[in-house]
Parts: structure tokens; sequence; C-alpha cells
């Protein structure tokens, strides 16, 4: 791995696929453990949480069911402050268990806008499994139940998230290069 550019950008390794691979076959085993004996729902926030969804998916052997549902709040490099919700979700909640797969979570304001959405559908349990946090960008706390990743309040790129549209591909994760704005 080493500095790679996209669009205007220049990025940098920050967490190498390897690593990636074995924090989630981790959280996976949790999931297996926790969960044995339900049958959950995930439900995978797309876009960005494409490639941890498919990579938590294939690691559990507990019966379990997945769901995607398109929320957006970036445009760039910055939050629009607004969520808009392009995809619907089509499943019945009511009683059942229910995992949130995000790949980021920083400001929280897109899960603080969600959550309450998939509560008034009264499920049994509702939990969040994520990548990726930023705490110190936190401005809306969102429990996370299963977390990757803690990192800095920098911008990443790669393994689903992006920069205008490029570097979901990357099987690892960069950072931008300090000085880049």
């Amino acid at each position: 791995m080493s500095v790679i550019q996209v669009h205007d950008k220049q990025f940098e390794p920050y967490i190498s696929a390897a690593t990636l691979q074995q924090r989630i076959q981790e959280l996976a085993a949790q999931l297996n453990n926790d969960l044995k004996g339900e049958k959950p729902l995930f439900i995978a926030i797309l876009n960005g949480s494409f490639m941890f969804a498919a990579d938590v998916f294939k690691y559990l052997t507990i019966d379990a069911e997945i769901s995607f549902i398109k929320l957006a709040s970036y445009k760039g490099m910055k939050s629009t402050g607004n969520v808009v919700q392009a995809i619907g979700l089509d499943e019945d909640l009511y009683g059942r268990t229910v995992v949130i797969l995000e790949d980021i979570v920083d400001t929280g304001k897109t899960l603080s806008q969600f959550l309450p959405q998939l509560e008034h559908q009264q499920p049994k349990k509702l939990m969040v499994a994520a990548l990726l946090t930023k705490p110190e960008a936190m401005v809306h706390p969102i429990k996370i139940d299963y977390l990757g990743f803690s990192v800095p309040n920098k911008f990443l790129l790669g393994y689903g998230l992006d920069y205008d549209g490029l570097g979901r591909n990357l099987p690892e994760i960069y950072k931008l290069v300090e000085g880049e704005k």
C-alpha cells in the first residue's frame, strides 16, 4: 500500500485489508454468539456499508436475513446536514431482532434520524454494528453495540468509503494526507 491519488486529493494507507478482515471475523463471531437462536434481520445502509455488510454476512453461521436501505447525508467531503431516505425498507420489523450495519458513524446525525423510524416499528431488539466511528466528531450520541475501530476525525477512503464516488472498491482504508484540505 502506498499513497494514492483520488480526484484532487492524496490518501495514505491507514487500515490494511488483512486487519479489516480479522476484525470483521471477530465481530461476526460475537454476533454468532450473541444472536444464537434468533433469526436476526441485518439492515445494511448503502452505499458505504456494502463491503462491510458482505464480509460480515460471509462469516455468519446463524440463520439471518439481510436487507438494504439507502440513506444519504454526504456530498463530497462534507455532511449536508440533511438525511435523505432514497430506498425504503420493505420488511416488517415488529418483534424482530434487527442489526444495522453501518460503515462509519461520525457525527451520528444519519443514525439519530433513522433509528427512531425503525424503533417506531417495534423490533424486539435494535442494535448497531459499525465498522468505524469517529468519537471526536460525534454530535448525536449513538450506541454502537458492535464496533470495528475507533478512528480520529480524519477523512477516510476505501473499503466502501468514497470521495465523490471514487475509492469504494479499495480493499483497505486510506486517510487523507495531512495538509490536504
